[in-house]
This record gives C-alpha cells, sequence and structure tokens, in this order.
C-alpha cells in the first residue's frame, strides 16, 4: 500500500478500461471478452471495491445531485457514513479539491473544471485507501492543476494512487512509479520514472505516449483574410441565475487565423464558444457573421441546417453531440444535412477517421469509444461539412502525442485553407502549436 504509479498509454490504449476493472465498474453484460486474473489488496475486485474511490475522465458520469453538498454527501449515505458526521466530512472534502463554492451551489450551473473538482470532492470525502484518477486534470487550469497536485500530495502516505495523465511532466514528481501500457501489447515498461523515461524512450515514443520533454511541432501559419466572426459586448446569463456565466466580451477571428480562448475555469470560455457557434443568443450585445450571411449577420438567427454549413462546434462534452448508432454514419450526418451528396459524404467521413485513427471503429457505437477517441470523432463530425468557421472547446482532451499532433495538423490544413478557429484549451502546447492570438477571459 502507498505507493503512487503513473499510468500512460496510447489513446484507447486501455487505461480507463482497467481503472474500472479495479474499481469493479466493469459492465459485465456487454458480451466483452476478459482474460487473466485481476486481484485488489489480494481479493477479486468486487470483495474490495469499498476500499477503492474512482475520478472518472468524465466527471459529469459520477454528479448525481443537483446541489453541490448533497452530490458529496450522496455517497457518504450510500456507505452509512453516521448521519451526524457527514455534513463536516462534505466541508472538508470541499476544500481538500479547491471547490471555489460552498454546499448549495448548483451543479447544473458549474463549468467542466468545477465539476472535476465537484467530482473529486466527493471520491475525497470517502477516504478510499486506494484512489484511482482518470485525467484528473484534463479540464482544470493551471490554478486547478497545482491546487489538485498539492491536495494528492497531502493525502496520507499510506494511500494507493493510480494516477491516467497525459501532462506528464507536471505529474510525474507525484509519482514512485510509472507503468506505460499498449491495448495490444499489454505493459511496455515499468518502474521509477526517470528509469523509464531513459530507458523506454523510443519506445514510448512509437507508441505516442507522452514524455516530459515531448514537443509538437507548430502549424504552418495561413494568410489572413475578412473577419467572419465578430463579438461585440457579448455576454450571457442563465435564466434565473443571478449572475453573468460570461461578462460582456468583444473580439473577431478572420479567415486563416486560429483564436486561442484562455482563462480559469467558470470565467465563461464554453459560454463565449456557445454564443460564437450561433447555439445560444447573447443576453447582452451581439455575434454577428456579415460576409458568410450580409443580409441575416445575427448568427443566432441562422436555421440549423445553415449554421451547420459555416459554422461547426466541438463540445466540451463530446456525448452530447453524437447522433447516429454507428462511427461513420455520425460522421455522415453534417455533410448530409448540407444537401452532400450520400457517396461524397461518405467519402470525407472515411478520409477524416482514416486521419484520425478511428478506422478500425467505423462501425461501432461513439457511446463505446474511449474519451481521447470521442473527442476526435467529434472533430471528424465538425470537419466533414466544411464549415467556413471551427469552434472548438478544449479539442485536445484526451490524446496521446501522435493523435494531439495529428489534430494540429489537421487544424492547421483548416486555416491554410481560409477557416478561422476558435478553440478553448488548458493545453499550453496546442496555444504553441497552433495560436495566432490569444484572447484571455477573467
Amino acid at each position: 500500500m502507498g505507493e503512487r504509479v503513473l499510468l500512460l498509454g496510447p489513446s484507447g490504449g486501455g487505461k480507463s478500461s482497467l481503472l474500472l476493472a479495479v474499481a469493479d465498474l466493469h459492465e459485465r453484460s456487454t458480451g466483452a471478452i476478459q482474460e487473466g486474473t485481476l486481484l485488489v489488496g489480494g481479493r477479486p475486485p468486487r470483495e474490495a471495491s469499498d476500499e477503492v474511490g474512482i475520478l472518472f475522465q468524465d466527471p459529469e458520469a459520477q454528479i448525481v445531485m443537483a446541489r453541490a453538498g448533497d452530490d458529496v454527501a450522496f455517497g457518504l449515505e450510500e456507505h452509512c457514513v453516521p448521519t451526524a458526521q457527514i455534513w463536516s466530512r462534505v466541508d472538508s472534502a470541499l476544500r481538500e479539491a479547491a471547490f471555489p463554492y460552498g454546499r448549495e451551489r448548483r451543479t447544473d450551473a458549474l463549468s467542466g473544471g468545477e465539476k472535476q473538482r465537484l467530482a473529486l470532492a466527493a471520491v475525497l470525502a470517502l477516504r478510499p485507501r486506494i484512489l484511482l484518477l482518470d485525467e484528473p486534470t484534463a479540464d482544470l487550469d493551471a490554478d486547478g492543476t497545482a491546487q489538485l497536485y498539492a491536495t494528492i500530495e497531502r493525502l496520507p502516505r499510506d494511500t494507493t494512487i493510480v494516477l491516467v495523465e497525459h501532462r506528464v511532466a507536471q505529474a510525474v514528481r507525484l509519482v514512485d512509479r510509472v507503468i506505460a501500457v499498449d491495448a495490444e501489447r499489454g505493459v511496455i515498461a515499468d518502474g521509477p520514472p526517470a528509469d523509464v523515461f531513459r530507458r523506454a524512450a523510443d519506445e514510448l515514443e512509437r507508441a505516442g505516449i507522452w514524455t516530459p520533454d515531448a514537443v509538437v511541432p507548430a502549424a504552418p501559419q495561413a494568410a489572413k483574410g475578412r473577419t467572419l466572426l465578430t463579438a461585440r459586448g457579448a455576454g450571457f446569463r442563465y435564466p434565473g441565475s443571478t449572475q453573468d456565466a460570461l461578462s460582456p466580451a468583444t473580439s473577431a477571428v478572420r479567415e486563416g487565423e486560429a483564436l486561442a480562448v484562455e482563462g480559469p475555469n467558470g470565467s465563461g470560455k464554453s459560454t463565449l464558444l456557445l454564443l460564437l457557434a450561433g447555439l445560444l443568443r447573447p443576453s447582452t450585445g451581439s455575434v454577428t457573421a456579415p460576409v458568410l450571411d450580409p443580409e441575416r449577420p445575427d448568427v443566432a438567427r441562422w436555421p440549423a441546417h445553415v449554421l451547420a454549413s459555416r459554422i461547426a462546434m466541438v463540445f466540451q462534452d463530446p456525448d452530447h453531440q453524437f447522433l447516429a448508432p454507428r462511427v461513420i454514419d455520425d460522421v455522415m450526418i453534417g455533410p448530409l444535412r448540407t444537401g452532400v451528396a450520400p457517396d461524397v459524404a461518405r467519402r470525407r467521413a472515411e478520409e477524416l477517421l482514416e486521419r484520425l485513427g478511428l478506422t478500425a471503429l467505423r462501425d461501432a457505437n461513439p457511446y463505446t469509444l474511449s474519451g481521447g477517441e470521442k473527442r476526435r470523432l467529434g472533430l471528424a463530425g465538425a470537419l466533414a461539412a466544411q464549415p467556413r468557421a471551427l469552434v472548438l472547446d478544449e479539442p485536445t482532451y484526451g490524446q496521446d502525442r501522435h493523435t494531439f499532433g495529428e489534430v494540429v495538423r489537421i487544424l492547421g490544413d483548416e486555416r491554410a485553407r481560409g477557416a478561422a478557429i476558435v478553440f478553448s484549451t488548458h493545453d499550453p502546447p496546442l496555444v504553441d502549436a497552433l495560436a495566432d492570438r490569444r484572447l484571455a477571459l477573467a
């Protein structure tokens, strides 16, 4: 007990599946083939599940209550913690996870990063002996990441931690051991961090696994054209809320330009992207694209089929955009909706799946993919309609070294053909590789 392990592997390499198996959360009715033996503390996972806490790759998958305090208390009640102890443990866990609000905060009003912290609080409140963390910093800003790692360092030393993380340079100082896995070959490296990254550097690079010194080549610059999207004092407040989700913001993006939207969790990045994509109507100000429609420049007024051919969005949670039961069919929806012939739509979809490493999954259900694969599928669906503007919310979440580089190359190609790109990210390498300008929200 007490070992701290960094589990590395390519996107789709089985990392999340392994954590789910340790936590005894695998769905047994799917007919999936399982081999070998897995023991947790010398026992089958089912017998040890009360000692295991897991933070899922998607925090929304484990938030079940309408208020933050109730959500953390839910697990304690399920574990029959005495009522007199519950609320003190809830408050302590919220502080440990650096959750920025109190118990009464509505969970549907939280940003992605804030949901990540709340989900972590719910796990910490259970005081597990084995803590499994699946991409815990993917939705966190720099301060949130530092706070999460500080929380991990403060945990009792007899807590066993298994951490899945692509931000290797930040995570490696927290761990005693690195295990690198691949879906086909199993374990490809195992040992102290310094030894693994020195001895197996070439093997890790071939597998697409991030290393602390990995560098992503920048996408070539492109010629800038006309302004395509303009936000003027655009702000938004959700109905019934007492505060703005986005304070009035002004910016614009041109043809052949990539604009990075940065800022702390809860600053309104996702809300701004939804406004730019025409999926929300501003409460104040405007979002217009007169070059794309001189007679009807207000993007929020465009019909869905018009919007699909002009502006495409990749959501922070890709599950929100899947509409078909098969991967190939989902990618074809955009071009078909814009009037493209079926054979052309299929050809575009197959080309994108090939570039994004998803061809082998063309007939799979989108919801069965890994987090990183879902993110690439969402990007393929957005690109297939060949829109004039791309709006991307955390487009490199869950990507390994190879898939990250291919996403950068594809977006560079889109910029070169004259598309305007707006993306939010907490990934500095993506900003360095792609952004022409940065917009910082407070």
